[in-house]
């Protein structure tokens, strides 16, 4: 329970910093850009996300008798896994965002979304809303019937048979929950490809044609980043599956990598973010120089 404390501490910190800058700018100028509607959707899904993860975990760890109590475990669960849908919709919609904007391609859809992208950006915002709220409703269902199917169960023989009805009546809605990740992971995979292409194809031009190591260097830099974020994507999108196959499985080495990974990408992605955003950056390392400062002062 350390270390789940010590990773929601950070994905907190880091997420509520990027809310904070961007409603700050927002009070000054009065408007959003489509990035930073992006950003700030994304960093408050990953806020509450950490949030709700914790707070379920340390119910069912120190107060086990929730689990029994209707509708609390269940209400927890598809709040949860709303914001975690979010989460991995908007990753794929900032994915896709950035490769109409940068990659260099001359296909007419990508002239056309280069031009009508802005417009998109608040219904891709809803879309992902609303295909969050369809995977929290499945999930909702999915504890309900497994804590109804448990409670039902007085003897062992019982046990098995109530496990094998749930498999039976669990694998539609795992396989339908599954099937809206696997797309979500699908467009931030393409996306991001696509990209690393552009990106690859543009520096080689530069180093032929002989421009600055500045720009070179550059789009190494971004190179690096979509690398480290399909990397981040990735783990997350296996720990996601990992979860739905072991969903009512007890064995305890299998529980604690996915509790171990479920922090990381929405921690890690942020920092990346933040790190690749100039104005981001810049406000926080102020801040950290900041704490910093009133650290040695004490």
């Amino acid at each position: 329970m350390a270390i789940v404390t010590l990773q929601t501490f950070a994905g907190l910190w880091i997420n509520s910093f990027i809310v904070s800058v961007l409603c700050i700018a927002w009070a000054k100028k009065r408007s959003f850009n489509s990035v930073e509607k992006i950003l700030l959707f994304l960093g408050c899904s990953r806020f509450w996300f950490v949030c709700i993860s914790w707070v379920y975990s340390f119910l069912s760890t120190n107060y086990s008798w929730c689990n029994f109590v209707h509708p609390i475990l269940q209400l927890l669960v598809a709040i949860q896994n709303f914001f975690e849908a979010s989460n991995l919709w908007v990753s794929s919609c900032l994915c896709g965002f950035y490769c109409i904007k940068i990659a260099n391609f001359r296909h007419t859809f990508f002239t056309y979304m280069k031009v009508k992208i802005d417009r998109i950006v608040p219904w891709l915002l809803l879309g992902s809303a609303l295909l969050s709220l369809v995977t929290s409703i499945l999930f909702y269902d999915l504890k309900d019937k497994a804590l109804y199917i448990s409670c039902n169960s007085t003897t062992r023989e019982d046990l098995l048979k109530s496990r094998v009805r749930m498999d039976e009546h669990f694998l539609p809605v795992v396989v339908t929950i599954g099937f809206i990740f696997s797309i979500a992971f699908m467009v931030a995979l393409f996306s991001a490809l696509l990209l690393l292409f552009s990106l690859w194809r543009h520096k080689s031009n530069m180093q032929t044609n002989s421009m600055k190591n500045l720009s070179v260097d550059a789009h190494i830099k971004a190179m690096k980043s979509i690398l480290f974020f399909l990397f981040t994507y990735g783990i997350n999108f296996t720990r996601l599956i990992l979860r739905l196959i072991y969903n009512s499985s007890r064995d305890d080495l299998v529980t604690f990598v996915i509790l171990a990974f479920q922090y990381i990408f929405p921690t890690v992605h942020s920092l990346i973010l933040i790190l690749s955003n100039p104005k981001l950056e810049k406000t926080w390392l102020r801040t950290l120089s900041c704490v910093k400062c009133k650290v040695c002062m004490r």
